[in-house]
């Protein structure tokens, strides 16, 4: 979910040569931010009220799977634009150039695999939690793991998601800074407790308007005050920022079309696959078609969210050219960069800078409030359900609210922490996309292949987490032990987020261009990984140690395997070969020979898993 990626760098190392330079609010600066939040909450309210007034756990965690598919798209959309992405790409298109906009390349896989794998075996198996697919496929250990990974993976962001916007804001504007936090946190999780998902969505769909309305503003004012967008775009040009296609093929490399084509439909994956925000939407859609067609939606409109982040830098380029406010020391760090520009483009056009700082907040409202919902869902479903199955109805949805209720107040907790946390707070946010590789592997080791066994998917899990939090450490304490003698390089890395939801970590040491002495080798190169690389290298992981571990404890036997939970790629990948063989090729396992039934047992015992693949297959293309 790093699902686009994003840039909140560390404070740079020069240009610091006095206090940051505030610019402050108008009166309709405030009403219009006003108006995001008593918007935001009358959607809600609307929704506690209306309908069935949320009386069952299908409607407040599902929307009682009656949503069509535009809210569905808008909604998928949100999830994945963060506020710290609103910050973070024109910041590093103005610092490194276009390189970045490479990345919707891998959108188109990142979400046709989501729309024609991972919906069709979700939805037709009537989920709640994604992770109760784990059980289905595995065991409830396999289970319980993937779900405590994601709630301590969604836990520690959440704050920080909400803190550093809020941080930033106060940087540059002299916004109360407790005072939006405080605002934004009991709002969400007021009209999420409320209204349940149908309120979320419908919410998203708002924010999403919100947040194409504050960048377009920027984008155009902006471009005129530049004068033009042919003058932005020539003054790009002839700054170097207009990058062309890099295929260099180093994994070491921050930004090429490998790294950002290839490496990046991993995080597409980690998010539009089998992230729980993104899979509850999937599974509130009316009809399965609804579902798959939300996912072709939303490939467009991520498209253009990624070219209104990339001309925001390139209008930031033809601003400044290379004396930036950094430099200037008017701002500490680059995300406070983006909103001074927003001040200085809106100095005279008051109610503006509100209309930017309402989207900026719309990011984040979209982003914490679908953690609050996923989150309250998850533990309802995987946690408390499965131990008191005797729990009516009535009670299941008032502990449901209450469940997102108390997230909200982990995320204001985790927020107040956040502001305590330092130079810790990048490792914070490292960690959500530390772990959104290892259960993308999870996932892929129990769908695709069927001899996988629930020991496999334990050690599996565990290696691919172990490996990530290696490598991510390990390149974080080695960016902290660098002597300051020997040059910065000028493409670091760093660990993936998102996003949830779609974003990631990207620390700039310095704006200067130093060449590198000696390219890292060993356990260095590892930890010198491009960070798009990380979710496909940890997902790869779990997947060949479960395979491993599974042979060597035994395979699981065909005849074990829940009905629906596999789905036939090899059969699919080899649709030129004659029928017979593709069969043979759906559920291929190590076993000598495959479990015959006869008509009595077919009667009393469920469909093969290979028969029910092959229906999968059929239907599903």
């Amino acid at each position: 979910l790093l699902s686009a990626a994003t840039v909140l760098p560390c404070p740079s190392p020069r240009g610091i040569m006095g206090d940051v330079v505030q610019m402050h609010f108008s009166t309709p600066d405030y009403v219009i931010f006003a108006l995001l939040l008593v918007a935001s909450t009358c959607i809600g309210l609307f929704y506690a009220l209306s309908g069935g007034r949320q009386r069952t756990t299908q409607e407040f965690l599902l929307a009682d799977r009656s949503m069509s598919c535009l809210p569905v798209s808008l909604s998928l959309l949100a999830t994945f634009q963060s506020a710290v992405a609103i910050l973070g790409v024109p910041s590093e298109i103005y610092t490194y150039g276009t390189q970045y906009w490479f990345l919707g390349v891998s959108y188109f896989l990142g979400l046709l695999v989501p729309a024609h794998v991972f919906i069709p075996v979700f939805y037709r198996l009537r989920l709640t939690s994604a992770y109760e697919y784990l059980e289905l496929r595995f065991n409830k250990t396999v289970r319980i793991m993937g779900t405590v990974t994601f709630i301590f993976q969604m836990v520690i962001y959440m704050g920080v998601v909400l803190y550093a916007p809020a941080l930033a804001l106060n940087a540059v504007t002299g916004f109360d800074l407790w005072g939006a936090v405080l605002a934004m946190g009991l709002v969400c999780t007021l009209y999420t407790t409320l209204g349940g998902l149908k309120a979320v969505i419908w919410t998203d769909v708002f924010q999403t308007i919100v947040m194409f309305a504050g960048q377009l503003a920027v984008i155009i004012v902006g471009a005129h005050q530049a004068g033009g967008m042919g003058e932005v775009w020539r003054k790009a040009i002839n700054g170097s920022r207009i990058a062309s296609l890099d295929l260099n093929p180093d994994p070491t490399e921050r930004h090429t079309f490998w790294t950002l084509g290839v490496g990046g439909v991993f995080l597409m994956l980690a998010l539009y696959g089998v992230n729980q925000a993104q899979v509850q939407r999937y599974l509130s859609s009316r009809t399965e078609r609804e579902a798959v067609m939300s996912c072709y939606v939303v490939f467009p409109c991520q498209q253009v969210v990624l070219c209104l982040g990339c001309l925001m830098g390139l209008v930031m380029f033809a601003r400044y050219g290379e004396d930036s406010p950094l430099d200037k020391g008017y701002v500490k760090t680059n995300d406070q960069m983006v909103l001074y520009f927003v001040m200085d483009v809106f100095r005279d056009l008051p109610g503006l800078p509100g209309l930017f700082v309402a989207c900026l907040f719309s990011g984040a409202l979209s982003t914490i409030s679908s953690a609050f919902n996923s989150l309250a869902t998850v533990t309802m479903e995987d946690l408390i359900k499965p131990y008191w199955p005797a729990m009516t109805e009535a009670k299941a949805t008032l502990l449901s609210k209450g469940l997102a209720f108390a997230y909200g107040l982990v995320c204001l907790a985790m927020a107040y922490t956040a502001s305590h946390m330092g130079s810790v707070l990048q490792a914070a946010l490292s960690i959500f996309g530390m772990v959104g590789g290892p259960l993308l592997g999870l996932f892929c080791l129990g769908m695709f292949f069927p001899w996988a066994n629930s020991t496999g998917a334990i050690v599996g899990l565990v290696a691919g987490l172990v490996m990530a939090f290696w490598i991510g450490i390990g390149h974080f304490v080695s960016r902290m032990a660098v002597p300051t003698t020997l040059p910065p390089i000028i493409n670091s890395t760093a660990m993936p987020l998102p996003s949830n939801m779609t974003t990631a970590v990207m620390t700039t040491e310095s704006d200067q261009v130093h060449v590198c002495l000696s390219r890292p080798t060993g356990v260095q190169a590892l930890y010198n990984l491009s960070y798009l690389w990380y979710s496909a290298h940890n997902s790869t992981t779990v997947v060949i140690v479960g395979l491993i571990v599974s042979l060597l404890t035994g395979p699981m036997k065909e005849k074990d395997l829940t009905p629906g939970t596999v789905y036939p790629v090899l059969g699919n990948l080899l649709f030129f070969l004659p029928e017979c063989y593709r069969e043979i090729l759906y559920c291929v396992t190590p076993l000598p020979q495959k479990v015959e039934k006869d008509e009595d047992e077919e009667t009393a015992t469920p469909q093969p898993s290979c028969r029910l693949a092959h229906t999968l297959q059929e239907t599903a293309l």
